[in-house]
């Protein structure tokens, strides 16, 4: 084996060794779990703001609504489900 200049190791044939990253497909694991944390905040504070508007809470909690916070929160899901799409195509 040898290295080239980027530092990847290549064996004798020209071929290149898989990694650890490349055997486990560590780079696609990212992005699956990115685009499901998005979009569970976006579900999430969807259904928040959904059920407020209905006039509805969560049962056996007594809190103030947020709508700034919600509205924030949910596009910071959309933001980071986007990014995680994006690894997938890209």
């Amino acid at each position: 084996m040898y290295e080239d200049r980027d530092g990847s190791a290549h064996a004798a044939g020209g071929y290149r060794t898989p990694g650890m990253a490349d055997i486990l497909g560590l780079d696609t694991l990212l992005a699956q779990m990115m685009a499901a944390i998005g979009l569970a905040m976006v579900f999430g504070n969807g259904f928040a703001m959904w059920k407020q508007s209905r006039g509805e809470g969560p049962k056996g909690f007594k809190g103030v609504y947020r709508p700034g916070r919600a509205r924030f929160l949910l596009v910071v899901g959309i933001l980071i489900s986007v990014w995680g799409v994006s690894g997938f195509i890209g």
